[in-house]
């Protein structure tokens, strides 16, 4: 496995690569859902490209860039044991140079849930992945579905601006109590921690009654508050039934595949989650 922290150096090693090359985009912190990224990548191209790099434009002002977990000793041994090819890890100063000064902003999808309680988080991700796409050249990227506005947002951008690459989309990787994998989870205390597996409830009372032909969004999105305001430490944000596509809020009668999502605090740890239903 390669190690690169420099722009010459990446190109000069990605210019060695033969073959397709599947890259996943990281902050680092990584856990099994990053892993299930890699593990897809590698069976499905001839070369891996990880990146890690924790995002500052992604962050708002009063958001955890300075606590946001950093590990890199662990997530290259990870890495390496994944049998990744070439892993890139710049600096902040590196992707944004003194002067920088152009960005990518798309511009509808981001409006509502994540976009609208983090402003500028979209404009920020849209230019470190526009730039990593640049830089690493891949045939195909890989993200979970987790962060599915961020999934819509990059699919969005790379039809718009002709990027030659395929967005591959993976499923949520899961805990046992099913509690999204997420580099954030290790600021749970034992008790939120605990609590914090309602957000799978939460989705899946939504799921029963779609499976049971309740097609009205209000029901379905007042049905999951229900379920995580018995959790005492549980502080909705957001709970959305979207139109998956669009990703604009469904108010009345379901006629096309929906996004159920949320957005969950437990003490100072934010969590999201979602489901697409129907599923599969």
């Amino acid at each position: 496995m390669r190690i690169v922290d420099s722009i010459q150096e990446l190109r000069v090693v990605r210019g060695g690569l033969v073959g397709s090359i599947g890259l996943v985009p990281t902050m680092g912190a990584l856990h099994q859902g990053h892993l299930a990224l890699v593990e897809r990548a590698r069976r499905e191209n001839d070369q891996v490209l990880v990146t890690i790099f924790v995002n500052p434009t992604q962050f708002g002002a009063n958001e955890d860039l300075a606590k946001y977990p950093r590990d890199l000793p662990s997530d290259l041994r990870m890495l390496e044991a994944a049998q990744t090819d070439l892993v890139f890890t710049p600096t902040p100063a590196l992707m944004y140079p003194q002067g920088f000064q152009t960005w990518v902003e798309v511009v509808e999808v981001t409006q509502g849930l994540e976009g609208e309680y983090r402003p500028g988080h979209f404009k920020g991700v849209a230019t470190v992945v526009a730039k990593l796409f640049n830089l690493t050249q891949p045939d195909r990227a890989y993200f979970g579905q987790k962060d599915a506005q961020q999934v819509a947002v990059i699919k969005r951008m790379v039809k718009d601006l002709d990027f030659p690459l395929e967005v591959v989309v993976c499923p949520t990787i899961r805990e046992p109590d099913g509690l999204a994998m997420s580099s954030r989870n290790v600021f749970l205390t034992a008790d939120e921690r605990q609590a914090a597996g309602v957000l799978y409830r939460a989705l899946q009372t939504a799921r029963l009654l779609y499976e049971r032909e309740i097609r009205d969004a209000e029901i379905l999105k007042q049905a999951m508050m229900d379920e995580i305001r018995q959790e005492s430490l549980a502080q909705i944000e957001y709970v959305s039934v979207a139109d998956a596509q669009s990703l604009r809020e469904v108010d009345k009668q379901i006629d096309d595949v929906i996004l159920l999502s949320m957005a969950v605090r437990f003490g100072k740890t934010r969590l999201i989650d979602n489901l697409m239903l129907p599923v599969g």
